[in-house]
């Protein structure tokens, strides 16, 4: 069974994703465990090898979900989002992948003791990082938004100019070696020139036909997809590696006609990115040989690679972005991330081939270089991202926050008693004076729609994980909690109760869950407030439990939520059907009726002192 590669391929798409899952089950960087289970089902275990499985489909394979990952990720380059970050982004894409070029062309020459010309050639595929080891460190570490986005531009438009640095060096060294003609050269600049034209074009096109109507709700993402995918192989057979241009272009292009299919398109594409990266790790990693793994393991690897980590990318960055304005702080985290991944192994094979044709000697070489890079950079920024960004000072916050739709008096009562835990609140209202209320319990707020664009490129949400929808519209908060489901998940949603109508006609795959019982809606919550309700805080001991909160809890106390020993928020919607442990906080909305009566009884328990 093991041998069949029908087997094969779904395996090593479920053992990606099991592995994505365990990442996130126990909080470890997910490129790192689908990296460590490639190697165990292949090289050390033997179970399958699916480059020899596959044979000459395995580099079709590969280089098709690259350019989908490519794609995506350029679909998400919206130049708005750049703000005060453009100046940094251009220098470090230009200048800073020059001197990465040069540094790492002379730490393979001197340090890992290959030739100049192949080191040149090695030297390029070193500059790309990539949307596939970017994008799951940077949702790992909740940077703070500037540094987070010079990453992810980095790690996207360096990508396909690393391979054409690569591409362009070859070309200088066979025509220095008059293995061919000048005109190979014009023929590559002329190629590179053509690929991003036709992405360009290809995008704007497809970008017109999808926001005109010519194509139908359920083909645009199967057209899109076939359009990215007839771009990147036109690209690759003019000039190989050309293709990677053209897509990263057409995304960009499509990112930036504003289409209002552009999150539908995005949800596909993200989806489809995520079963790609998984199998392409584990197929990858599994393809190895042992062989290939003990080249890694000598000093001149390590040497070069420990150049390359602490010496090559610190300066480059350094030095391009001298006079930006960018914190010392910012630069030695940017400095210090730069993971290579799929694009780096796949550009490097093609790279090995080539020059083992042409005769060259240590083109084997190329392969276990870019292995030792890739797996000392994942392992290294893998696990040092989040604990060095929160050291500088650069996680956007190290407390899961809370979101809130709606600034009216309940919203703010239940935020304060939020941020009260020290957990980030922020509301959110399209009323400059509903939010007067919280303004002046010191709550964050915004004025603005959270659906709108503006929103979304103006207000950084990465703080916060939950979201509860709480206008007055039920409509709106349904169509709230559906916009952010991709970003946040199920778990994470909440709406208040619906107020008009029978809440038995909504579909339940629409909107967020209920945050209290039905009968609270945000109207009744609001005249609760007026009417002088109160937060209550209930801590559990072992002297007076959950059952004890239970029993004492009548129509009078409105259970909001609770908070753990360990400072974990949870949201209640019936407090019985929960169980919480010894030392846990429960905040409930109480009358002042019910506040008073409870004071008294602890009067009244309280042992009177005798008199003199």
């Amino acid at each position: 069974m093991l041998d069949s590669i029908l087997f094969q391929m779904v395996a090593i798409v479920g053992l990606g994703i099991i592995s994505q899952w365990f990442a996130w089950r126990f909080r470890l960087p997910g490129i790192v465990v689908m990296s460590v289970v490639g190697l165990i089902v292949g090289p050390f275990l033997g179970l399958f090898n699916p480059k020899e499985s596959f044979g000459e489909l395995f580099n079709p394979i590969v280089s098709l979900a690259v350019a989908i990952i490519l794609f995506e990720g350029s679909l998400s380059l919206d130049i708005r989002e750049m703000k005060d970050s453009r100046r940094a982004i251009f220098r470090i894409s230009t200048i800073g992948s020059l001197l990465a070029w040069i540094g790492g062309s002379f730490a393979a020459h001197y340090l890992a003791g290959i030739s100049l010309d192949v080191a040149f050639i090695v030297g390029g595929i070193f500059i790309v990082t990539g949307p596939t080891v970017i994008m799951p460190l940077l949702r790992q570490a909740k940077l703070k938004e500037r540094p987070a986005t010079i990453l992810k531009w980095e790690g996207i438009v360096v990508d396909p100019f690393g391979a054409l640095v690569a591409l362009f060096a070859l070309q200088v060294v066979l025509w220095t070696s008059d293995k061919i003609t000048g005109n190979s050269l014009l023929l590559f600049f002329g190629a590179s020139i053509l690929s991003a034209i036709l992405g360009v074009v290809i995008g704007f096109v497809l970008g017109r036909l999808l926001e005109h109507g010519y194509i139908p709700e359920f083909l645009k993402s199967p057209i899109v997809l076939m359009s990215v995918l007839l771009v990147f192989v036109l690209s690759d057979t003019i000039m190989h590696e050309t293709g990677l241009l053209a897509v990263t272009a057409m995304g960009i292009v499509m990112a930036n006609m504003h289409l209002t299919s552009l999150r539908d398109l995005l949800h596909f594409k993200e989806n489809i990115s995520v079963i790609m990266i998984s199998g392409l790790f584990i197929m990858l990693t599994a393809s190895l040989s042992p062989d290939t793994l003990r080249d890694i393991l000598n000093w001149n690897m390590l040497i070069f690679v420990l150049a390359m980590l602490f010496i090559v990318r610190p300066i480059s960055i350094w030095l391009s972005t001298i006079g930006v304005d960018l914190t010392k702080q910012e630069r030695t985290l940017i400095g210090w991330i730069a993971p290579r991944g799929i694009v780096a192994l796949t550009v490097s094979g093609f790279f090995a081939g080539v020059l083992r044709d042409e005769g060259f000697e240590d083109a084997d070489i190329i392969t276990a270089l870019t292995l030792a890079l890739v797996f000392a950079t994942v392992l290294a920024h893998g696990f040092s991202i989040s604990w060095l960004a929160r050291k500088l000072g650069l996680r956007a916050t190290e407390e899961a926050g809370v979101m809130i739709a709606g600034g009216s008096a309940f919203s703010s009562v239940l935020g304060e008693a939020i941020q009260s835990f020290n957990k980030p609140v922020l509301i959110i209202d399209r009323s400059w004076g509903l939010l007067n209320r919280a303004r002046q319990l010191g709550l964050r707020t915004e004025v603005g729609d959270i659906l709108s664009e503006n929103t979304e490129y103006h207000v950084d949400l990465t703080p916060y994980e939950t979201l509860i929808a709480a206008t007055e519209d039920d409509a709106y908060n349904a169509l709230i909690c559906q916009h952010f489901v991709p970003e946040l998940g199920r778990e994470q949603i909440f709406q208040t109760p619906i107020h008009t109508g029978d809440p038995s006609g909504y579909s339940k795959s629409i909107g967020g869950k209920y945050l209290f019982d039905e009968e609270y809606d945000i109207h009744a919550l609001n005249r609760l407030i007026e009417e002088g309700y109160l937060i209550r805080r209930t801590h559990l001991t072992e002297q007076y439990t959950l059952g004890d909160y239970i029993n004492d809890t009548d129509h009078k106390t409105i259970p909001l939520f609770a908070v753990d020993s360990e400072n974990n928020l949870v949201f209640l919607a019936n407090a019985k059907k929960r169980s919480f442990d010894v030392g846990t906080t429960i905040v409930s909305l109480t009358s002042p009726t019910r506040m008073m009566e409870k004071a008294m009884e602890k009067v009244s328990h309280q042992e009177i002192p005798p008199k003199d």
